[in-house]
């Protein structure tokens, strides 16, 4: 099962370049790949949040790379509550590294690779192709369902739709696909 950002992260993927699609750069990507990162620590129990602060529950490590290294860093920098405002300052200088860390697990995973090429045989490009699109198409399809009305959103889908219309992404992401 994919987390919040790997889904974020495969729906901003254009399949057919390996390249993230046009504005789903940073800021963007970085800035939703943080609320994916909160969302999941939300249904995980690790954290929760009211209108203004964030509480941490459970500072446990988890099976994912990405999850701890944000505890960490909550843990470095405040207590076990501080404001929404102060986590979203202290996360955003680290949205670089959050989407390395959800490419570095899909690549574990064996859903995408990584290619490396040139352009006009001097500039370095990569390209993270799709190897296993099991995953990206099931997204799609739960997705495509719950706008067409076929079925009810779970909790997790409805996060994953809000995150994905909050920044913005929702019209890049699913247009003719």
């Amino acid at each position: 099962m994919l987390s919040f950002a790997e889904e974020i992260y495969l729906l901003a993927l254009d399949e057919k370049t390996g390249k993230l699609m046009e504005g789903a750069k940073d800021p963007v990507l970085g800035t939703v790949l943080i609320g994916a990162v909160l969302t999941e620590l939300t249904f995980l129990k690790k954290i929760s949040t009211d209108k203004e602060h964030l509480y941490i529950l459970d500072p446990s490590l988890t099976k994912s790379m990405i999850l701890n290294e944000v505890m960490e860093i909550f843990k470095e920098s405040h207590k076990e509550q501080t404001t929404i405002d102060r986590v979203l300052q202290v996360l955003a200088p680290h949205a670089k590294r959050i989407e390395e860390l959800v490419l570095t697990e899909l690549l574990q995973k064996g859903i995408l690779k990584e290619e490396d090429r040139k352009i006009l045989w001097i500039f370095p490009d990569k390209r993270y192709p799709i190897i296993n699109d099991k995953e990206i198409v099931s997204v799609e399809k739960r997705i495509r369902k719950i706008l067409l009305r076929e079925s009810k959103p779970s909790s997790k889908d409805a996060a994953l739709i809000s995150l994905l219309h909050a920044s913005d992404l929702f019209a890049k992401i699913l247009t003719p696909k």
